[in-house]
C-alpha cells in the first residue's frame, strides 16, 4: 500500500485529504509543519509527498530542498500545493526536483487522479517512448533504459525520474518538434490544462545537467523542444 505523507497548517484540509487518500487506498502520513515532515521523513520514506508552500515554520521550499538532498529521499516525488500568486515558489520548487502541483482551490477528486497519475509516472510503468530497448543515442548523449540511467560522453548524469523520461521521450523523436501539450500529454501523463511552465522547467533543467551537450535540445520559439543530432544542426 503507497504512503503519502501530506504536509499542510490547514487542519480542515489536512483532514480532507487524509480521509480522501485513506478511502482511495493509500496509507497516509500527517504533518502540519516542516518541522514534522522533516521528522516524519526521518522515521520513514513515503512514495510520494503533498507539499504546501506556505508552512508556519519552515517554507516548502526549505522542505523540498532538504529532501532532494537527503540520498534516502532525493528519489521521492513531491507534489506541491500552491495558492495562486505563488509563482516565484512554485518555480523555486521545480528547480529543487519537485514533480508536479496542484493550484488551491483544488478538487480533492482531481487531486487524489493526479497523485496515482505521478506514482505511475515514477513507480510504474514506462512512458511510451521507453518501450523497447530504447532509443538511439544523439550526440553525445545515451540513455540505458532498462537500468535507468543516462550518460553524456560516457559520463553518467543524475536526472530525476520524470527528467528521465522527459530525455528518452525527446531521444526516442529526436529532429522533431515536441509541443509543451504533446510533452505534457506523453510525459506528465496530464491534458494541456496543468501549466505549459512546468515543462520549462523542467527542459531547463535538464538542459542544464546535459551539460556538454546541452546545445542539443534546443528551443522552437512559440511551438516547443526538440533534441538536435550533431549532423542535423545548422
Amino acid at each position: 500500500m503507497p504512503a503519502i505523507l501530506i504536509v499542510d497548517d490547514e487542519r480542515d484540509l489536512l483532514s480532507v485529504l487524509d480521509f480522501n487518500l485513506r478511502q482511495a487506498g493509500f496509507e497516509t502520513l500527517l504533518a502540519a509543519s516542516g518541522a514534522e515532515a522533516l521528522a516524519q521523513l526521518r522515521r520513514r520514506v513515503p512514495d510520494l509527498v503533498l507539499l504546501d508552500l506556505m508552512l508556519p515554520d519552515l517554507s516548502g521550499t526549505e522542505v523540498c530542498r532538504t529532501l532532494k538532498s537527503d540520498p534516502r529521499t532525493r528519489g521521492v516525488p513531491v507534489m506541491m500545493l500552491t495558492a495562486k500568486g505563488e509563482e516565484v515558489d512554485k518555480v523555486v520548487g521545480f528547480e529543487l526536483g519537485a514533480e508536479d502541483y496542484v493550484t488551491k482551490p483544488f478538487s480533492v477528486r482531481e487531486l487524489v487522479l493526479r497523485v496515482k497519475a505521478l506514482l505511475r509516472r515514477v513507480h510504474g510503468a514506462p512512458a511510451p517512448a521507453e518501450a523497447g530497448r530504447g532509443p538511439e543515442p544523439v550526440g553525445a548523449i545515451r540513455v540505458d533504459v532498462e537500468a535507468h540511467r543516462a550518460f553524456v560522453a560516457g559520463e553518467e548524469v543524475t536526472l530525476t525520474p520524470l527528467e528521465f523520461r522527459l530525455l528518452v521521450t525527446l531521444m526516442s523523436r529526436a529532429g522533431r518538434v515536441q509541443s509543451r501539450e504533446q510533452l505534457l500529454q506523453d510525459v506528465w501523463e496530464m491534458s494541456s490544462e496543468l501549466e505549459t511552465r512546468t515543462v520549462d522547467t523542467h527542459v531547463k533543467r535538464l538542459r542544464e545537467k546535459l551539460g556538454p551537450a546541452r546545445d542539443l535540445l534546443e528551443t522552437v520559439r512559440g511551438v516547443g523542444y526538440r533534441l538536435v543530432p550533431p549532423s542535423e544542426r545548422d
